[in-house]
């Protein structure tokens, strides 16, 4: 595992350095890999953050150790971040789910107590 510095950005050569990967195929990817999109400064040269880093170490190994495509890359990480939605989207239904029973629950004791009372 790389030890990425307690920083907020990384020039394009620290990026390629922490990596391994070449700035010109550091920037090779930034066309292939939605993603991926460091900020340029006003000068116009590229700053990774943290996130970044690690989205270039998980392209180089999809790449470089587990022999993916460039498509293939792709389309692995779209799968797996809309996974990763939908897996957010079911919790969010599921929280909603408990909620409306437990309105079921309360209107339902309020009926009883009614019916009580009459």
């Amino acid at each position: 595992m790389i030890e990425i510095p307690p920083k907020l950005y990384f020039p394009i050569q620290e990026a390629s350095s922490l990596t391994g990967v070449k700035p010109h195929v550091l920037r090779f990817w930034e066309n292939e890999f939605p993603d991926l999109k460091p900020k340029k400064s006003k000068s116009g040269r590229r700053t990774y953050q943290r996130k970044d880093i690690e989205r270039i170490i998980e392209i180089r190994d999809l790449l470089y150790e587990r022999r993916f495509t460039i498509e293939g890359a792709r389309q692995y990480l779209k799968e797996r971040n809309e996974g990763r939605m939908r897996i957010q989207q079911q919790g969010d239904a599921i929280a909603l789910l408990k909620d409306l029973r437990q309105k079921l629950v309360e209107l339902k004791d309020e009926i009883v107590l009614e019916q009580q009372a009459l």
